[in-house]
């Protein structure tokens, strides 16, 4: 593991030295190249075993308990019902098997149904997340053709090494996520905002933390001329997919409470920032909330009260305070972010996504040292005040300050 970090690390500097070089003319190959490069290192990734996370086993097992007309949230994988479906691949790999309902919510369990088509395997679920990553790519193509900003600008995220080794190499559901909130952002600016609220539905039916960006996507511009589409798309849809699974009641919930105690997030220890004020002075969980909760109100509330022309900043802003906040245990709950850093300024805030690998340095997740969560969220902290320091004009890439000096107009 010691030397995939360091390798991970190595080809998170080569990528920020790519993105350097978008910051000025580059010759019309370049987009080729772009993508080529982006495909082979796919295909490395995806050929290598899975051996960063065992979570693909528990999204095969899913679906093939799906296939056989069974309500996943009913069953734990050991359990004796769900013997005939055993096998000597999947099945033994599942992790928390003996006490863990699935925990993914109804959109991710669709499309662990729909890999099913392709085979009840690895492969079959790695290609499905990989189809899901290109149909975000794509969109993210899209909205940087909107916001007239040059297409090479993908390379921030199919050269990003996080969703390379957690998507083409562990096959994460996360990949879903990637293309919903794409999807989001495309719709958004094309003004569709009923399209954007099922994007960001859908997204939250994956993993329930991207329905934060509701504000950012909503916005003043919606909000002033009455048009309610987004909160109420989502209102209605969220409740409308967890119906076909309600024969088991407040099971659908699934492993989330358990996950919650397991993470120590109700203690607050597993809280990066609470467990570092702590080891000085006692610090308590309510505290945090409250301050954290009155951070990311007044975020929220930017989201209503800003220029349009900021609308992304603010999103952009939301959902790296969220992250902040909630600190997550794994490196690829860092991928979500990647997306609308590629559409917006701010490379700086890359920089936690590309120290994410160093979590696989803690001995579990839940007990990451403390000076990991200093380069994570301390080396974020530390660039953004050296951001304000500097100034917009002379810290934004000229091609985003180029449009936003448009937008401004």
């Amino acid at each position: 593991m010691d030397v995939f970090i360091g390798l991970a690390l190595l080809q998170g500097g080569l990528y920020a030295a790519g993105l350097v070089a978008i910051r000025r003319p580059l010759p019309a190959q370049a987009f080729a190249l772009i993508l080529t490069v982006a495909v082979v290192l796919r295909i490395i990734a995806t050929a290598s075993p899975v051996f960063l996370s065992t979570d693909i086993f528990r999204y095969v097992w899913d679906g093939r308990v799906q296939a056989a007309g069974i309500n996943p949230y009913r069953y734990v994988p050991n359990d004796p019902a769900l013997t005939p479906l055993r096998d000597t691949e999947i099945w033994p790999n599942i992790n928390r098997a003996t006490k863990a309902h699935t925990i993914y919510p109804p959109v991710a369990q669709w499309i662990y149904l729909a890999a099913q088509l392709g085979g009840s395997n690895r492969i079959a679920m790695k290609a499905m997340m990989l189809l899901l990553e290109g149909v975000g790519v794509f969109a993210l193509y899209r909205v940087l053709l909107a916001r007239g900003l040059p297409r090479e600008r993908l390379l921030a995220y199919l050269w990003h090494p996080l969703p390379i080794w957690e998507i083409a190499g562990s096959g994460h559901i996360d990949a879903a996520l990637v293309a919903f909130i794409a999807l989001a952002l495309w719709a958004w600016t094309a003004g569709r905002q009923g399209w954007v609220g099922v994007a960001l539905a859908a997204a939250a039916l994956v993993k329930f933390f991207p329905v934060i960006l509701a504000p950012g996507l909503w916005g003043r511009a919606a909000w002033r001329r009455g048009d309610f589409r987004l909160p109420l798309v989502i209102a209605a849809l969220i409740p409308l997919a967890y119906l076909p699974y309600l024969g088991v009641g407040l099971g659908v919930l699934g492993y989330l409470p358990g996950y919650a105690r397991e993470e120590q997030l109700g203690s607050g220890s597993g809280l990066w920032l609470v467990d570092a004020i702590h080891r000085l002075v006692p610090l308590p969980i309510m505290t945090y909330l409250i301050v954290g909760g009155a951070l990311l109100a007044w975020l929220v509330l930017r989201c209503f009260t800003a220029k349009p022309s900021k609308a992304l900043e603010n999103l952009r802003d939301l959902a790296v305070a969220f992250t902040f906040f909630v600190s997550p245990h794994y490196a690829w709950y860092f991928i979500w972010l990647i997306p609308i850093l590629t559409v917006t300024s701010g490379d700086y805030l890359l920089w936690s996504t590309l120290a994410a690998f160093l979590l696989y340095w803690a001995p579990t997740p839940s007990l990451a040292p403390l000076w990991i969560g200093a380069v994570l969220y301390g080396g974020t902290g530390v660039l953004s005040l050296i951001f304000l320091a500097c100034g917009r004009a002379s810290c934004l890439p000229p091609i985003v300050r180029e449009q936003e000096s448009a937008d401004e107009a």
